[in-house]
């Protein structure tokens, strides 16, 4: 069996090389092609976590002059 990962300078312990492979993997399991249910749900709370726009503003008001404080921060 050929080795998939190869180290080509340095001597690194098992330590190290265990967290290349878990960081490896990691990598794999949120590859573009994964499309469980799962995936999607964090990719769209990703998305909203880092939209700016979600943290400017509060509920916007409601009545008669919702308008004119639609403007306020």
């Amino acid at each position: 069996m050929t080795p998939r990962v190869r180290v080509l300078r340095g001597a690194p312990d098992e330590l190290e090389l265990a967290a290349l492979v878990a960081g490896i993997v990691a990598g794999r399991a949120g590859a573009p092609g994964a499309s469980s249910a799962a995936a999607r749900r964090a990719a769209a709370d990703r998305r909203r976590w880092v939209d700016g726009a979600q943290r400017l503003r509060g509920p916007l008001a409601r009545g008669a002059d919702a308008w004119r404080w639609s403007g306020r921060a």
